[in-house]
């Protein structure tokens, strides 16, 4: 449902809403929120809110102190959980300087926006769906996560093994009544291991439903005195957690495939991006093992490979990138992903021989031809620093932060 900020003020008095949560995201992607009554709607409509981001870590600091939230009303839902006489309502926010100025420098949903004005201006529309991982694991008396995954079962499992499934229906509901609908939920590999998909829509909304589905998971979890983990590798003997994210490029005039050259324009520049789809030291424990892509490649079959082609079915043609983690910011992923189909695009690059076999049992000779994906976060950090490509499309402020160690 689309809605006016008129709309947002009547819902909040008709339904005797108490509080309205403002969200942002940190530059990692992580939620973070102000609340505000129902008397202060209006005006933050009309003027926004200014928020002190001073020890929001890796964000404002002493450099931003105040920064101002400005409601985006479409983005209305409801919050699940609340009593009756408790009743939230969340909206997303854009946020600006005092002075009115778009926060790019380190707000990675304006650079989304940026990337997204710049496709439409060359005449190309974007959309993005993403399949989504995390692990269930049981906690102690405080609350505290255990080395426990809640079960022991694996891939499409059902109950009594599969002792998920209750929770992802609750997580499948809720979704459903903050109007965010995901189209298949399933027990992944790992014990305890699940996985919510989400289908095509714009690049902010699809960032919008990771960012809500990682938020409602956490707490739905919690009210289950379980912990959600998306960590790239809660496990070392078990499968990491990915973001797989499929997208889909479509021009102007409906008529001009621009895939492939989309697709090579992003296997070109990979490497400089993997600092931003893998941001910690484990996510790079991931690759290689069960299943996750470790070296440059593409094919239309083979679901090993980094990037996948499949036969197209029904409106959109599409391709998957394997190797980001559930650790990722997907507004900056997704900024990343379209930047670099762009250069593909307009450099007309034609894809490299498809590779059509398992890495995991080709001989060395034919392994020794592609290019492995950076190994460590040094290396990553090292091929971002350096990368002409990424100094010109990610703020350096936003790059600074992701160089440096905690």
């Amino acid at each position: 449902m689309r809605y006016s900020s008129d709309d947002v003020y009547r819902y909040v008095r008709e339904k005797k809403i108490r509080s309205v949560r403002l969200a942002f995201c940190d530059v990692y992607g992580w939620e973070k929120s102000i609340s505000i009554t129902p008397e202060e709607v209006l005006d933050a409509f009309q003027y926004g809110v200014t928020i002190n981001t001073r020890d929001v870590k890796n964000f404002g600091e002493n450099v931003y102190t105040d920064l101002v939230l400005h409601p985006i009303a479409d983005t209305m839902s409801e919050l699940p959980f609340q009593a009756e006489d408790d009743r939230m309502v969340r909206m997303f926010c854009s946020m600006t300087l005092p002075d009115g100025t778009p926060f790019e420098r380190r707000g990675t949903k304006s650079l989304l926006r940026h990337a997204m004005d710049i496709a439409e201006v060359e005449g190309y529309e974007f959309y993005f769906g993403t399949e989504l991982e995390y692990y269930l694991m049981k906690t102690d008396e405080h609350g505290l996560p255990l080395d426990i995954p809640h079960d022991k079962a694996t891939f499409l499992d059902i109950p009594p093994d599969d002792r998920c499934d209750s929770i992802r229906r609750n997580i499948t509901r809720s979704l459903e009544k903050m109007e965010v609908k995901p189209s298949n939920m399933f027990h992944q590999r790992g014990h305890g291991q699940n996985e919510i998909d989400f289908s095509f829509s714009n690049p902010i909304t699809a960032g919008d439903n990771i960012t809500t589905a990682k938020t409602l998971i956490k707490v739905i979890a919690d009210r289950n005195n379980l912990y959600a983990d998306f960590s790239p590798k809660t496990y070392e003997n078990h499968p990491g957690n990915s973001c797989h994210i499929t997208f889909s490029v479509q021009s102007s005039d409906g008529k001009t495939d621009s895939l492939n050259h989309a697709v090579a324009g992003i296997l070109e520049k990979i490497a400089d991006m993997t600092l931003f789809f893998n941001p910690y030291e484990e996510s790079y424990r991931r690759f290689g093992k069960y299943g996750a892509p470790e070296y440059i490649s593409w094919s239309s079959e083979n679901r090993s490979q980094l990037l996948r082609i499949p036969q197209t079915v029904g409106h959109f043609h599409k391709a998957e990138l394997r190797s980001p983690d559930a650790a990722m910011n997907p507004y900056l992923a997704f900024a990343l992903i379209i930047h670099a189909a762009l250069y593909g695009i307009k450099n007309r690059l034609t894809l490299p021989d498809e590779a059509k076999f398992d890495f995991d049992t080709a001989d060395a000779q034919t392994v020794a031809k592609y290019q492995k994906l950076p190994q460590t976060l040094e290396e990553a950090r090292e091929l971002a620093k350096n990368s002409e490509f990424v100094n010109k499309v990610v703020p350096q402020e936003i790059l600074e932060l992701y160089l440096k160690d905690d």
